[in-house]
């Protein structure tokens, strides 16, 4: 079955997407959207990353700004890059051939059988399609996002970055009823990695497992240079509650998102009384968080031995 990614290719991008490339789905095509850097960095992330594992999946540049608002990314604790190392960083590869991010997925859902998107940042290359072809984004069969938070943010104390970065982009998914699946950060907080698991990527001895070391051993140093014991694996529980259903118990509710207020912006409100409100979405809200680091630290275990 073919899937569809939409990535703003940091680590934990990186991470999902082994997820993902080695589980029985095949990945028709990557979007690329602006969120943990402007879209420029993103695209040479993703250059450096198609060219060290060997991707050969189209990845199309898609949207660079939010649909309203200023542009917002998450360098401020990534870094320049979008991707915190110890040492060895992706190479610098040969700029991505120029592939608009619109026509490829509207051409993709053109496609028969289902239509599965695993989005990862900012909505706002699905937004695009809803606003363009609103016909083809009713296509989407299943729309799993890591964004929001039930109940707090990270990037502020409301909202969490993929819904702040462009609360538009996620409203405009609601307003037009896509099958949204919630993935957000109380869930993925359940799934930690420690800086022993970097060890043990390092330890698999191939020819990538010294630079996904680094790579996982600086995402790691986010939580831990905070005082905290481990670091949420974020983008990859998405990938696995997408490749593996039965570890991730989905719920129905009415989510929303708020759009305006300074302390208030991007904070996604999730109603679960159906005395209360009409449904229109799912959200994760349990995982399976053993089976879920076995699924992750495979992906990175079996591409470091190559």
């Amino acid at each position: 079955m073919g899937v569809w990614i939409d990535t703003d290719m940091g680590f934990d991008d990186i991470a999902a997407i082994l997820v993902v490339d080695q589980s029985e789905l095949e990945i028709d095509g990557v979007s690329l959207v602006f969120g943990n850097t402007p879209l420029t960095q993103v695209q040479a992330n993703a250059a450096g990353a198609m060219q060290t594992f060997g991707w050969t999946f189209p990845i199309h540049c898609g949207r660079a700004q939010p649909v309203l608002g200023k542009l917002e990314t998450a360098q401020a604790i990534l870094g320049e890059t979008g991707i915190p190392t110890i040492e060895r960083a992706l190479p610098q590869a040969a700029a991505l051939a120029a592939s608009d991010a619109f026509t490829a997925l509207c051409r993709w859902l053109e496609a028969d059988g289902p239509r599965r998107i695993l989005a990862l940042g900012p909505l706002t290359n699905v937004a695009a399609v809803a606003l363009a072809r609103p016909d083809l984004a009713a296509r989407i069969s299943e729309l799993t996002w890591m964004g929001g938070g039930v109940t707090a943010g990270n990037h502020t104390a409301s909202a969490e970055f993929n819904a702040f970065a462009d609360p538009e982009a996620l409203a405009i998914v609601i307003a037009h009823g896509m099958p949204l699946r919630m993935v957000d950060l109380d869930l993925c907080r359940k799934v930690l990695a420690r800086p022993e698991d970097a060890e043990v990527v390092r330890g698999a001895g191939g020819t990538r497992a010294e630079l996904l070391a680094d790579m996982f051993a600086g995402y790691i140093r986010i939580g831990t240079g905070r005082g905290r014991p481990a670091m949420a694996i974020y983008d990859p529980c998405a990938a696995v509650a997408f490749v593996a259903p039965d570890a991730v118990k989905f719920h129905p509710a009415r989510i929303d998102v708020e759009l305006a207020g300074e302390l208030t912006r991007g904070r996604t409100v999730v109603e679960t009384r159906d005395t209360h409100a009409t449904f229109n979405a799912h959200f994760a809200a349990d995982i399976d968080a053993e089976t879920a680091r076995t699924i992750i630290l495979a992906a990175l275990v079996n591409e470091a031995r190559k």
